[in-house]
């Protein structure tokens, strides 16, 4: 059935986003579907007319290529430690638990590929005397602390949703000075236009909101 469903998705998906919209009614639940169901929804429904990528703000249209993926601000490495259901395929083929996290769109935003990787399953920080780690992209690792330091625009967006997954299971935890940086990032960095216009189309998507954006 899942594999009916996705399949279903993506032609929808390559046929256009008006077809996909009549295929997800408003406050249907999306968190019966995996990540691999949702993908198409995000790239077809989300981020249908192009955008911009989370870390680098490197712009992509309708096509976005191979270079441009789908990060999970939340990592998934922490919620399979938190639910202790083994490695990630492992947790996909035995926890309906993890799916409906995987699945959610909240915590997903594109990202190009190598910083994506990069960043792994770093938590964030502010790094002093760093370099970026691509020309052009404000990003900062410190590989020796595996932290990495997003630009100032989108630290509040990057709270906002590490706070959300947070939040919304139970869990899932942040480590105190993670939470109290997140919580002044939140409040450093208010949501904008785009970032409404995004947890608007999520709700008609999957029926719920990240409070935090409002």
């Amino acid at each position: 059935m899942k594999k009916i469903l996705y399949a279903s998705l993506l032609l929808l998906t390559l046929n256009g986003c008006s077809e996909l919209e009549q295929a997800i009614p408003e406050n249907s639940n999306s968190q019966s579907l995996t990540y691999h169901d949702i993908r198409p929804v995000f790239w077809g429904q989300v981020y249908s007319n192009g955008g911009n990528t989370l870390y680098c703000e490197q712009s992509f249209g309708k096509r976005h290529g191979r270079n441009i993926n789908i990060e999970h601000v939340f990592p998934m490495s922490w919620v399979t430690k938190s639910l202790k259901c083994g490695t990630r395929n492992q947790c996909r083929n035995s926890s309906d638990r993890f799916n409906r996290i995987e699945a959610d769109l909240h915590n997903l935003y594109p990202a190009l590929a190598e910083i994506n990787d990069l960043r792994g399953a770093m938590s964030f920080v502010i790094i002093k005397g760093e370099k970026r780690v691509r020309k052009g992209c404000d990003f900062e690792v410190d590989k020796r602390s595996y932290k990495a330091e997003p630009r100032p625009e989108v630290r509040g967006n990057i709270a906002r949703a590490m706070l959300y997954m947070a939040d919304n299971y139970k869990e899932l935890k942040l480590f105190k000075s993670q939470r109290k940086l997140m919580e002044k990032w939140h409040r450093e960095d208010p949501p904008d236009s785009e970032e409404k216009r995004r947890n608007r189309l999520i709700e008609s998507i999957q029926g719920n909101r990240n409070p935090y954006i409002g």
